[in-house]
This record gives structure tokens, C-alpha cells and sequence, in this order.
């Protein structure tokens, strides 16, 4: 789908489809008022004859024919109450607006919501929330079913925006466009089942990746390597797999040479049977799911190798499956983490840590200005949080308000968990330095207890996302969270955006 900005006026425009907004009552917005015009009073006699009144949650409406415009079909969509329109009730509307769009077989449309104001946002904010919407919207992953059940794909391959500052909308639109195809990245890897989406795939994808983008460098660290290193804790999880481990090093270096560089770690469990602490048969499909971390910070850099981001990165992927083989680790097994600490592991279902805890040791190598990892760590998180917003836990003040201020601006929103030492001794361990979970109480909080005690000097942020990364039911799929947050940080830490 390719974006542009248009300043021509909404009824001159050729398009096959027009959008455009009423509020409440049947208001018209700006844009739908000069249509009107030129239809002379036609819109609004036509709106009077259709069920849309402007309410929020009304489907939008599309008319044929309307005179004096260009467009071959008008399609409104309601934003409710003009005084009460936040970011939330656009965000809604426009996923309606675009589903509809893309159910007309229209070829190419034009989106004329210049005028609408929302309530703290602006028209950068509105231009990219319209290409990351329509983008998401238009995202079929059906390339696992035979030719004759896929889906057929949208029609609309031409989209206009038009903006009344055309340079700041296209800079809206060309990061929009890198953000969602972070997402679309993020949401395919999710999305392919644990017998493609293998180690082995991720480390190629990162290689493929790395070989597209000139700034962009990639290397793998095998078994061998890990063992010679002293990752015991990360290995301990790949002893029951046939599939052997990866940790997937990619350097972005787009900043100034010598610029300390953000860190981004993604757990890459690419399939998660709980080993020999076995998880229930039912949803355990939804475990190929457990990689998301790993495919959000590979859809973080390529959006940041996409824009050229005057950035450095590091994305550490620790990849592996946990099985149930002869060989995997048991209940009660000691192990001794790259960092040399000593983790009895009490459950070899909290395997994510596991893996993540060798992965934050390694990271202190690159000398990171930050770190952030993000996992589908804990169903703790999901019970506290639900699906609607990531969990986070930082031990620095300023980094926590910058990743919540990028969740707020994108609305992939993440909400503060509380990183207290008297957590800690939930993971006392009479065999060990501490066991690798803490009961039933605190889950989520004391997952992040664990990985904080790997995190030295540096600041660091963990990014719970067991809640936010798929969706169950009939719109099972990867979600693509929370590529838009991080996207989001890495513009402002990079200076691209205030």
C-alpha cells in the first residue's frame, strides 16, 4: 500500500473512495461540508435517508453517485460528540472507516480528516495513525493454507492523505509506513507456526534482514559458543530441543561512532511446551506465540534501518525451544548463569528468564545507554493486566516515563508494576542463590525480580507482554505489540521526534 499527501480539495479529487466525517447529530466536519456544497445539499439529504447519525460505534456508510464530486463513492464514518473525541475514539473509527474501505474492492481512496481535531494530538499524529491503521487493517496472513482457502487480497493499493502542512504529513507518512511494516513483521513471525518459525528461522531472518540495510550487521552465536561463554541458564532450556539454540546478535549504526547504543532484548521461546513441567493440552498451540518478544524488537530495528534513525542499537535475540526430551532440564536442577550467579529451577515452565537473564549479562558487553527487553514472560501479567495494556518495570525513573509516554502517543499503552526488594525473598533458594519463580503470588512482579538481578549498573526496562502480544478466539493472531511503542522511543531517543 503506497501513501501520499494531497492538498487538492475533497470533491475535485479522483478517487474511488472518499472519506469523510460526521460528529454527532450529523455534523458535518469541514471536509464534509464542502462536499456538500458541491453536491448542492445532496450529502446531507442523503445522510438524512441512512441509520448514521455520527454516533460513535455506528458502521460507516458509503453512497454511489454523489454529484458534483469526482470520487466514484462516498464513504462517512461517525465520531461521535465533536467535544469529546480523544485518540482512543478516532483510533476506533478509522479501524471501522478502513475495514469498510477495504470490504468496498476500492482500488484507491482519500482520507479528508484534516479538519477533525482530537483532543491533544495533532496532524502529524492523525497522518500516521491513518497509514499504521489502514496498514494493520489490510494484514491477511494466510500464506499456510492452500491457494484455493486464501483469502483474496485487499484491492486498495493507492492511499491519499490530505494535510494542510504537507511536509510535516509526509514525514507522518513515511514513518507510518516503517512502523507498520515493523508490525507486519512482527505479526508474520508470530503468526508462522513453531514447526517454520524455528531458531534456525529467526537467526536467517536476522541475517536477511541485516543484508537489506547497509547500516545493519548480524551475528549468530551457536551452542558451542554459548557453552564456552558460560551461558549454563540459557543452555539449560535448549537440552530438551532437537533444534538447536541461537542467540541472534544484530547491530544497528546509525548514531555518531562511539554513541553508546540502546539495547533491545526479545525472548525467542519459538515454542513452549513448558518441558518437563508439562503446560495443559488446551491453547498450547497458542505457545508458538512465545517468540513475540523476539519478533517485536526484530520489527523495532527494521523499523529504525527503514527510517535511517540517527541511533545506535544492539537487538539481542536468545532463541530456543523448550521440550520435554530425556535430556531437558528437571524440577530441582541446578544451574549456573553467565553472570555466575546459581538458579535452582523450581518450574521449567519460567523458562523465559532463563534465557533472558544470560542474554541482559551479555548485553552489559556493548556498554548500552539503556536496556529493554521485552518477553511474553508470565500468565501473571495476563491475569493482572489483561490484553489492553503491556506491563512495565524499570529501575530508572526516566526511562519508565519514556517508554509510557511512547505508549500513550502510539496507544499501544503499557502500565507501571512495582519493582520492591521485598519481593526478593520469594525467590529464596536453600540449594542455589534463588530459585527461578516465586509461587503463585506476585508472578509477574517477581519474574521481573529475577531478571533484575541481572541487570548491574545499567538502566533497564522489562516489557511483560503475555497479555498484548496475540489474540485468542476467532481473531487468533499475533498483534504486533509492542513494535509501535518501542518505534515510538526510538524516534524521540533518536531526535526525530519531541
Amino acid at each position: 500500500m503506497k501513501f501520499s499527501v494531497i492538498s487538492e480539495s475533497p470533491a475535485s479529487h479522483r478517487t474511488d473512495c472518499l472519506l469523510l466525517a460526521v460528529y454527532g447529530s450529523r455534523a458535518l466536519s469541514d471536509e464534509a461540508e464542502a462536499v456538500d456544497k458541491a453536491s448542492r445539499g445532496q450529502l446531507v439529504e442523503w445522510l438524512k435517508r441512512s441509520p448514521m447519525d455520527g454516533s460513535t460505534g455506528q458502521p460507516p456508510v458509503i453512497f454511489y453517485g454523489l454529484r458534483g464530486v469526482r470520487a466514484h463513492r462516498v464513504l462517512v464514518v461517525g465520531l461521535g460528540a465533536r467535544s469529546k473525541l480523544d485518540a482512543g475514539g478516532f483510533a476506533k473509527a478509522l479501524r471501522k472507516a478502513a475495514d469498510a474501505v477495504i470490504g468496498s474492492g476500492a482500488a484507491s481512496a482519500a482520507l479528508f480528516l484534516d479538519s477533525v481535531a482530537v483532543a491533544e494530538r495533532d496532524g502529524y499524529w492523525k497522518v500516521r495513525q491513518a497509514v499504521e491503521i489502514l496498514s494493520a487493517q489490510a494484514y491477511r496472513f494466510d500464506e499456510m493454507k492452500s491457494k484455493s482457502q486464501r483469502t483474496p487480497r485487499p484491492k486498495l493499493t493507492r492511499v491519499g492523505l490530505a494535510a494542510a502542512d504537507a511536509e510535516r504529513a509526509r514525514a507522518a507518512a513515511a514513518h507510518g509506513e516503517a512502523v507498520a511494516a515493523g508490525v507486519e513483521t512482527a505479526r508474520t513471525l508470530g503468526n508462522l507456526p513453531g514447526n517454520v518459525c524455528t531458531p534456525s528461522h529467526l537467526a536467517e531472518h536476522a541475517r536477511a534482514l541485516a543484508k537489506r540495510h547497509a547500516r545493519l550487521t548480524a551475528r549468530i552465536i551457536e551452542a558451542a559458543e554459548m557453552k564456552r561463554l558460560g551461558m549454563g541458564s540459557f543452555l539449560s532450556v535448549a537440552r530438551g530441543s532437537r533444534e538447536a539454540p541461537k542467540l541472534i546478535v544484530l547491530r544497528y549504526t546509525g548514531g555518531k561512532s562511539g554513541a553508546k547504543p540502546v539495547a533491545l532484548v526479545g525472548k525467542g521461546v519459538t515454542f513452549d511446551t513448558g518441558g518437563v513441567s508439562l503446560k495443559p493440552a488446551a491453547a498450547m498451540d497458542e505457545m508458538k506465540f512465545d517468540m513475540c518478544g523476539a519478533a517485536s524488537v526484530l520489527g523495532a530495528v527494521e523499523v529504525a534501518a527503514r527510517l535511517k534513525l540517527p541511533i545506535n542499537l544492539v537487538v539481542l535475540v536468545p532463541a530456543t525451544e523448550n521440550m520435554p526430551d530425556g535430556n531437558a532440564s528437571k524440577p530441582g536442577d541446578i544451574v549456573t548463569t553467565l553472570a555466575g550467579k546459581t538458579v535452582e529451577i523450581l518450574n521449567t515452565d519460567a523458562e523465559g528468564r532463563l534465557i533472558l537473564c544470560d542474554a541482559l549479562t551479555y548485553a552489559a558487553r556493548f556498554e548500552p545507554e539503556v536496556v529493554v527487553d521485552v518477553a511474553t514472560l508470565t500468565g501473571a501479567c495476563v491475569v493482572a493486566l489483561g490484553a489492553h495494556a503491556t506491563g512495565l518495570w524499570a529501575n530508572d525513573e526516566r526511562l519508565a516515563d519514556e517508554l509510557l509516554a511512547a505508549g500513550t502517543a502510539t496507544g499501544d499503552r503499557a502500565w507501571r508494576m512495582p519493582l520492591w526488594s521485598e519481593y526478593d525473598e520469594q525467590l529464596r533458594s536453600n540449594f542455589a542463590d534463588f530459585a527461578n519463580v516465586g509461587g503463585r503470588e506476585a508472578g509477574a512482579v517477581t519474574a521481573a525480580m529475577f531478571l533484575a538481578r541481572f541487570t548491574g549498573d545499567f538502566r533497564w526496562a522489562h516489557l511483560d507482554i503475555a497479555g498484548t502480544a496475540w489474540k485468542q478466539g476467532k481473531a487468533k493472531g499475533a498483534t504486533g505489540r509492542p513494535v509501535p511503542l518501542l518505534a515510538e522511543f526510538l524516534l524521540r531517543r533518536a531526535g526525530v521526534l519531541d
